[in-house]
């Protein structure tokens, strides 16, 4: 099956045409191109279609620019080689565009430009919005035109493509019978003299018109997303078959007989984001089945399957979403999916009919957003290379066209992971896209009463009314750790929002009560914690809540003092002096000296007290003696590893990060239990998902806490420094910083300290140690301590 996958096997070479131009908007009149779509097609059901058109040049030219798109997504091929994905994804009133130059694949005289179309419609991902099938090609000037979508364009639908149902919200399992799919259509001899002329359904409308007819249409601000070749390292299993030496690590043929059962489990032996590969020959008939999992099951329980060991395979079941494929006997056949696949191990069973099928090869393609890694941490302590490693690959498995939740159930841009997420990117890249993308589409989520949605983009309502308060967070922490008022002056009138909802939820002490929607703040499994949320008090009042508002009230009047209007500012620090006031009456336990979680202070938990210093409420008592209380009293609901990225800010701000290195026993418990990634809670047995990013918060502290680069001004213009660094003799890094790299080192040697500092230009800041301050400049600073 040639028709998507012929270019796969050249995927080292490509180069993605985003990344060396800017975004180019499109003329914001109607466009001369018209959206099409397959003939006497409605557009709301399954399909994978293919488009054509034959261009010939009398020179190749230098650049040619074209804007695409489609719906739901595309794969843009010039003469047989894959030059672009997308749209990356937004909704109908943000209809992204790809812009790429074909310059480099188009040649003198006749040359193919094609694309695979395809809608999941019913079967779609949570997180693809969705007007109907259609394709949009529009040329930058008026001599790229000839490339423009209208009815000069061939279209034909794939009738070998059926959707496999019953997956959660990641995108639906793919069934396709060779026999009657397309092959070879991007080539330029393709003979489609039997293909229909598309149908036009109407020009394209660029955001800003009348109407969109169906989308309104941007420029996407991503770059293309990375395509690399990658081979899968290891068989655990084969059953039926003798497999040759050095597969699937090596390219070696594998013969399945006639008539027989061959069952492999192959091993990546870390999780991954792929599209999977598969080249075979032969065996008309058979059928081909490849499961995908993230780690094999002991059990089935009620409590859901039990995972144990994720390196563990003897004796395990295999539980996962899969692709099914019918062979039509040719050489050469090849399966590609359409959208990638997230796993460790992969179950490839094949049960042949009267002749024998080959597998020619099998590998995969990693995909993710573009991320460099500009960030670097060197110590005396090796385990730390590893958390960092494993968290770097969470988080790039949950970067994509959007920050996820997780690659493998769900693809959600959820605002309490996402707020995590962007301040790794920080710390981590010194590509901000993804994350002022992040922010853009949050603020697009707004609903009618102030809220936002709890995840966006997504074709289906939640409202987690406390991630709304997170997405107040994650504009001040862009603003802090990045700049741009511009950019967040512009979303500061949804923060308004936000908190105009909350306030009509807020009693005449300024306390939070009966607020509605799902209250989730961490899957603690502590007394009178429900799918996540906190316990109430008789009175609807919880003292998470009241104090994630007054951390919102907080930011959000730093913010309006700054950029904003000053009689919010205003009023936001008055609302929060009256809910530092009533937190400290109302849920002050004297006895316990502890924060308690309702006023009747019956339940305790590392979250309201991990709160309450950060807010500041816990000024007035003695901080460092609260943080070892959080520590010690394992009576207190705990935080699960997404929640202690909060607890640990806390741990520090109340004098004990020197012990950071003590806190990490879910990462240890993690990597013992063969993770590759971090699972979604610490339940590690249970966790539903082995990858979630929201728990890679090491890949901040490493740098934040332990190196002590931390913003001291908005834009990162103030730096301060104040490493803790407990047993380490040895420690340095660099981080990115928006006016060029921050490098620290901290050297012991015969009893004193050597200490180097690199600020970028246009910098200053200062440097904390021991309780002395001293003023560090841009470029060297040195001392010996």
């Amino acid at each position: 099956m040639k028709f998507i996958l012929l270019l796969f096997f050249f995927l080292p070479s490509i180069k993605f045409c985003y990344a060396q131009f800017p975004v180019v908007e499109a003329s914001r009149s109607s466009w001369n191109a018209g959206w099409v779509a397959a003939p006497n097609d409605d557009g709301q059901h399954y399909g994978v279609y293919y488009f054509r058109k034959r261009i010939d040049l009398s020179t190749k030219p230098k650049t040619f620019l074209v804007h695409v798109s489609a719906d739901n997504r595309f794969k843009l091929y010039v003469n047989g080689t894959l030059v672009a994905l997308g749209p990356a994804r937004g909704d109908t009133y943000h209809w992204n565009y790809e812009t790429v130059d074909l310059a480099p694949y188009l040649s003198e005289g006749g040359n193919m430009v094609s694309a695979v179309v395809w809608n999941e419609a019913a079967f779609r991902p949570e997180a693809q919005i969705s007007f109907r099938t259609a394709f949009i090609v529009q040329g930058n000037t008026e001599a790229e035109e000839i490339v423009n979508t209208n009815k000069s364009w061939k279209c034909m639908r794939d009738q070998g493509y059926q959707p496999i149902s019953g997956f959660f919200a990641a995108s639906t399992g793919e069934f396709v019978d060779m026999n009657q799919s397309v092959k070879g259509w991007t080539a330029l001899d393709f003979d489609d003299r039997n293909w229909s002329f598309a149908d036009s359904l109407f020009a394209g409308q660029p955001k800003g018109l009348s109407d969109g007819f169906g989308w309104m249409l941007v420029p996407s601000s991503l770059p293309q997303m990375e395509l690399t070749y990658q081979r899968i390292p290891a068989l655990r299993k084969a059953t039926g078959i003798k497999v040759p030496a050095g597969f699937p690590a090596e390219k070696a043929p594998l013969t399945i007989p006639a008539q027989s059962t061959a069952t492999l489990l192959l091993d990546q032996t870390y999780l991954t984001n792929a599209y999977l590969t598969l080249k075979f020959s032969k065996g008309k008939h058979a059928f081909i089945t490849i499961r995908y999992a993230e780690s094999l099951v002991d059990e089935f329980t009620p409590y859901g399957p039990k995972k144990g060991n994720r390196n563990e395979v003897e004796g395990k079941l295999f539980h996962g979403r899969k692709d099914s494929l019918i062979a039509d006997g040719s050489d050469g056949q090849l399966y590609t999916n359409l959208n990638f696949r997230t796993y460790r191990y992969i179950q490839l069973q094949v049960k042949t009919a009267q002749e024998p099928l080959v597998i020619d090869d099998l590998f995969g393609t990693f995909t993710g957003y573009p991320f460099k890694e500009p960030a670097a941490f060197e110590s005396d302590h090796p385990e730390i290379k590893k958390i960092l490693d494993i968290g770097w690959r969470t988080a790039r498995l949950n970067a994509w066209e959007t920050y996820t939740d997780c690659p493998y159930y769900e693809q959600l841009q959820y605002i309490g992971d996402t707020r995590v997420q962007a301040m790794i990117t920080y710390y981590n890249s010194a590509d901000d896209r993804l994350a002022r993308n992040a922010i853009t589409l949050i603020d697009h989520a707004r609903l009618s009463d102030g809220l936002t949605l709890s995840r966006y983009p997504t074709h289906s309502t939640q409202v987690i009314s406390t991630f709304s308060l997170w997405y107040i967070g994650m504009l001040y922490d862009y603003w802090m750790y990045r700049g741009d008022d511009r950019f967040i002056q512009d979303k500061l009138s949804g923060a308004r929002g936000i908190l105009e909802f909350f306030g009509k939820y807020q009693g005449e002490d300024g306390s939070l009560q009966h607020l509605p929607y799902w209250t989730f703040v961490d899957w603690a499994n502590g007394e009178n914690w429900s799918v996540g949320a906190p316990p109430k008090g008789t009175d609807g009042s919880s003292a998470i809540f009241d104090l994630q508002l007054l951390w919102a009230y907080q930011w959000a009047a730093a913010m309006e003092a700054h950029m904003g209007m000053t009689a919010f500012a205003a009023l936001y620090h008055k609302k929060a002096l009256q809910l530092e006031q009533t937190i400290q009456r109302k849920y002050w336990d004297p006895v316990k000296q502890l924060y308690a979680d309702t006023e009747e202070k019956t339940f305790f938990s590392q979250h309201v007290n991990a709160l309450a210093i950060l807010t500041g409420v816990a000024g007035q008592v003695d901080k460092l003696a609260l943080g070892k209380r959080l520590l010690a009293d394992s009576t207190l609901t705990q935080c699960t590893i997404y929640f202690k990225y909060y607890l640990h800010q806390a741990l520090v701000k109340a004098g004990l990060g020197n012990d950071y290195l003590n806190w990490l026993d879910i990462w240890r418990k993690n990597i013992a239990m063969g993770l590759t990634t971090w699972t979604e809670d610490s339940n590690i047995e249970f966790s539903r998902s082995d990858c979630h990013a929201w728990g890679s918060s090491p890949n901040i502290e490493f740098f934040r806490t332990v190196l002590g680069i931390d913003s001291d001004a908005p834009g990162f213009h103030k730096i301060k420094i104040e490493p803790h660094l407990g047993t380490l003799t040895h420690a340095k890094g660099t981080i990115p910083h928006p006016e060029g790299n921050i490098a620290v080192a901290y050297i012991q040697d015969k009893g004193k300290w050597k200490i180097t500092i690199n600020l970028p230009e246009k910098t200053s800041g200062i440097f904390v140690w021991k309780g002395k301050e001293y003023q560090v400049h841009a470029g060297d600073n040195a001392w010996v301590i």
